[in-house]
């Protein structure tokens, strides 16, 4: 290398494209540092899936050696979250029936980080159509901690987090529906920012009206970098409604928590149980933010949290049986899909139109008393996760403090909240707790406050750099 001493697979995305333009580091050696982790990590982790043969892609990064930064991401290995489809990359949803597939074109997301000069080195592990917060397909297996090889790495996104922990990857994109990108965020000690709906929008394909729950976000082990790839994916998609004017993150880091108000959720008055410990964790992260200057307070359930339950499960059985609904007419396909994936189908093939205007009005109401909420508060905070990082063998936590779970997702409930309505959330690390697990907090704010988010969230950053402590040698 050019520079010695320099560990590349341990830099941020922001500095590794400094230094390319700078010429001071090429791509190849970006590369060839990433691909050697790679080699070494990803065997135990299994985070990066389909991975590309390792001489072609060094002959694609020696390649923009000399040539002229085209983009942000110049020349930086992207591993891209297996439910985004990308050209001539298998793509397979975690799906059986689709373990082979290659498709002929990018996603939107894809796309845009590819015209951002990345270069594309495989995908990285999900769950089976991103249902549950745990990262384990039929097409792949699990996904394992970085911390704790025999804990879960969390989900939907949680290849991506692993990926970025172990360093095997500088940066990584993922996508929040129930809070996939804040899970294994605090799952694997990284950062995972999910913006406010619209911000980044979707493709057009399927409905672009309805499904306003889900969204793509930038995962990444600095706020830096998070601003760097937000930047790429945000701006306006003409053929899709709901677009959301972009801001340049990057130049808008700049904060003083002087005053700020937080207001804090806690367990929602206990309706959300969490294990032991990870409340705590939460309140010494607070704390950091109070040192800065911040006023914290506590602050009552400012909705019942049964009605945003209900509300939830209706639109997205609602919306994903409108999406894999005519799976169960084809028996060989059917009997492909995990169970929890047939039930979402059929709890929403079960709804009258009556129960989904209901759920639409306690969405609608919860918008409205969380605006109050804003004028008050300039973020509110409440855990990223119910749970410690659970044994990796467990399809999904069945109680939380003897509390059982009724669902599949309900131990990841304390989502919930900013996902029905959209919100931006910032999912910071904590720490670890004493069986040296990680976990982590949601810095939530207003619609269409991302660039004050992040700012809150470089204070925070700045003070703790918790994802600077690595994982153990693997």
């Amino acid at each position: 290398m050019k520079e010695a001493g320099v560990e590349l697979a341990g830099m941020g995305a922001a500095e590794l494209a400094r230094r390319i333009a700078l010429r001071d580091i090429a791509p190849s050696e970006v590369m060839a540092a990433h691909l050697t982790r790679i080699e070494a990590a990803n065997p135990a982790i299994t985070a990066i899936v389909s991975l590309r043969d390792p001489d072609t892609l060094m002959a694609e990064a020696q390649a923009l050696d000399d040539v002229a930064p085209r983009g942000v991401l110049h020349g930086l290995p992207i591993a891209v979250k297996d439910l985004v489809a990308v050209q001539g990359l298998r793509t397979t949803w975690g799906s059986p029936l689709f373990a082979d597939f290659v498709p002929g074109a990018d996603d939107l997301v894809a796309a845009r980080m590819r015209a951002a000069g990345a270069i594309f080195i495989g995908k990285t592990n999900t769950p089976e159509w991103g249902h549950g917060s745990h990262s384990f397909n039929p097409v792949f297996g699990a996904t394992r901690n970085p911390y704790d090889l025999t804990r879960s790495a969390g989900g939907s996104s949680g290849g991506a987090a692993a990926a970025l922990a172990a360093r095997m990857v500088p940066l990584a994109d993922g996508s929040d529906m129930m809070g996939s990108l804040r899970n294994p965020a605090a799952f694997c000690n990284i950062y995972g920012f999910r913006p406010t709906w619209g911000l980044v929008p979707g493709d057009a394909m399927g409905d672009s009206f309805m499904a306003t729950l889900a969204t793509e976000g930038p995962m990444a082990r600095n706020i830096e970098d998070l601003a760097l790839l937000l930047a790429v994916l945000a701006g306006e998609n003409p053929e899709v409604p709901f677009g959301r004017p972009t801001a340049p993150y990057g130049d808008l880091l700049q904060t003083d928590l002087r005053g700020k108000r937080i207001g804090w959720l806690g367990d929602w008055g206990g309706a959300y149980p969490c294990e032991s410990g990870i409340l705590d964790m939460c309140r010494a992260g607070l704390q950091v933010l109070a040192d800065q200057g911040a006023q914290i307070e506590d602050i009552p359930p400012p909705f019942p949290a049964e009605q945003l339950w209900q509300a939830w499960t209706t639109l997205r059985a609602f919306l994903n049986a409108g999406a894999k609904g005519g799976l169960r007419d084809t028996p060989a396909s059917w009997d492909k899909l995990k169970p929890e994936t047939q039930w979402e189908i059929e709890q929403g093939l079960g709804l009258t139109a009556a129960e989904v205007h209901a759920a639409s009005v306690i969405r609608s109401r919860w918008y409205a008393r969380a605006a109050k909420l804003f004028r008050r508060f300039d973020a509110l905070v409440m855990p990223a996760a119910q749970v410690w990082p659970f044994p990796v063998e467990w399809r999904w936590p069945q109680q939380i403090n003897g509390q059982m779970m009724d669902t599949y997702h309900r131990w990841m409930e304390v989502v919930v909240p900013v996902s029905l309505i959209g919100l931006p959330a910032l999912a910071l690390p904590c720490g670890f707790g004493p069986d040296r697990l990680p976990m982590g907090m949601q810095l939530i704010g207003r619609t269409g406050s991302d660039a004050e988010i992040l700012a809150m969230g470089q204070c925070y950053h700045l003070a703790t750099d918790w994802p600077g402590r690595r994982p153990p040698p693997l």
